[in-house]
């Protein structure tokens, strides 16, 4: 990241305004290790485990799914990322100019709610690489108080790399990415010459209804980050290829999900209970050799921290939108200190980690896609984006539209919500339409969600942006007088 007056230093102090153009001088390849550390997670082996398991797909179907994934999931996140460089500010400060300043409350409230989800997941899931490599080292066993001491531990550090801000996040993240790329090499090498081939390769092959329902699954964990792209981009100039931005987006997180979920599929072939284990991580410990097992562990538990400290610095943004009236890096508390409690009630009390993660994986999938068919249907326009009327939250803004609400957007996104709820299954919730039907099937009611939100908010007339008296004044008494 370029080292401006405001990231330059270890604490970040810009939160959701504007940055101004003099400071926008990232670089879009910035962006790759950005991308990368958001995908270190042991997570993606279980899901590669599953797509063996519960999906019953041969290798070649599970490379399909794993190089079709983050294709779909991160070239979106990369195109929402555009408007980061046009707006310079944060994906839920620009979705104001969309829903309007009340009506942006609506999903942001819910986005907000479902990261916490997600950052429980996250947590949970490092406080068992922790607890893994205290027993494999030295024969430490979990216990309830263990567990809510290596829970607390992690929490507390996601709190510090993601309070000080994009920066910090960046570093972490380059250098996380090379640690994990060679050991995960490690890894694929030990796996190459372990594994029994044959039983990789005569697995017969499942159906296409799976396969489609698959690439859900695994684009799940990337339709989670399109809210937060344009967090990340807000620094680039105007001028940063949007091409590249797309391209380097996809190519940082394909580059870890496909290996990963490949051996994680590999894994299962020889060990099927893996996608059904108690906890995402203690099978690490039984399929790997010691040497490997331990130092891999290390690693993935950085790159977990990584993602949870990127979801909480967006999340702290999130929370400003809402109204916490509190910098960016004591927002990002009030996520942390949700994502314990939680965390601590699914340690102990969840009976099925993987059960929970896949239900979750499918409603966060849908509550996420309702704000991206509007707010990339809204961008498709040519939307530029204006940070004083962003920043004014009152009756004066030009995004207050009526009521403080844009109606077009806001029925949009209800209507896109509850149709694609309708069409969603999971252990925790199934609509009424998610059967008898192509969309229900096929685990497609993420993207029926993105394409019904989208398409209504194309065709309903849209509020006139007016700008406000007071508004036009204090612009126009900054024009430079003329002779």
């Amino acid at each position: 990241m370029s080292k401006t007056a405001e990231t330059e230093g270890a604490l970040e102090t810009r939160g959701i305004e504007q940055v101004p153009d003099h400071e926008r001088t990232a670089r879009t390849r910035e962006l790759f290790p950005t991308w990368v550390g958001a995908n270190i997670s042991v997570l993606l082996l279980t899901m590669g485990a599953s797509l063996v398991v519960a999906y019953r797909l041969n290798f070649w179907q599970a490379l399909v799914v794993a190089a079709a994934a983050p294709v779909v999931s991160y070239g979106l996140v990369g195109l929402i990322g555009i408007a980061g460089k046009r707006g310079g500010a944060p994906g839920m400060a620009l979705s104001r100019a969309v829903f309007g300043q009340r009506g942006n409350l609506l999903p942001g409230s819910l986005i907000w709610i479902a990261r916490w989800g997600w950052e429980t997941i996250n947590a949970v899931t490092g406080a068992y690489a922790v607890l893994t490599v205290l027993d494999i080292v030295f024969g430490i066993k979990a216990n309830s108080v263990l567990d809510m001491v290596t829970l607390l531990a992690f929490v507390v550090a996601t709190f510090a790399i993601s309070g000080l801000g994009i920066n910090a996040v960046q570093k972490c993240n380059k250098y996380a990415t090379y640690l994990f790329g060679a050991f995960s090499v490690l890894v694929l090498g030990y796996l190459i010459v372990d594994t029994d081939w044959s039983a990789v390769f005569d697995r017969s092959a499942g159906s296409v209804a799976a396969m489609i329902t698959g690439v859900g699954l695994i684009a799940a964990g990337g339709v989670s980050w399109i809210p937060s792209a344009p967090d990340f981009t807000r620094y680039l100039p105007r001028t940063a290829s949007s091409k590249g931005i797309v391209g380097v987006t996809v190519g940082g997180a394909g580059i870890v999900v496909l290996p990963m979920v490949l051996m994680g599929m590999i894994m299962a072939v020889s060990t099927p209970d893996l996608a059904s284990a108690a906890d995402p991580v203690s099978f690490l410990g039984e399929i790997l050799p010691t040497w490997i097992a331990v130092p891999y562990l290390l690693i993935a538990l950085i790159g977990m921290l990584l993602i949870n400290s990127m979801s909480m610095y967006s999340a702290g943004f999130t929370a400003q939108t809402l109204g916490f009236k509190i910098p960016r890096h004591w927002a990002v508390s009030v996520n942390a200190v949700i994502s314990l409690v939680f965390g601590g009630v699914l340690m102990l009390v969840a009976t099925s980690f993987m059960g929970s993660f896949i239900a979750f994986l499918s409603l966060l999938a849908v509550a996420f896609s309702a704000w991206v068919g509007v707010f990339g249907a809204d961008m498709l326009r040519g939307r530029e984006y204006d940070g004083e009327a962003m920043a004014d939250t009152s009756r004066t803004s030009a995004y207050w539209y009526r009521g403080g609400f844009s109606p077009a957007a806001v029925a949009a996104w209800a209507v896109g919500l509850a149709a694609g709820l309708m069409f969603t299954t999971s252990d925790w919730f199934t609509g009424p339409l998610a059967a008898n039907n192509f969309v229900g099937e096929y685990g497609l009611g993420w993207v029926a969600t993105v394409v019904i939100s989208g398409a209504l908010y194309a065709v309903l007339p849209k509020p006139a942006l007016v700008v406000p008296a007071a508004q036009a004044a204090r612009a126009a008494e900054r024009e430079p007088a003329t002779v």
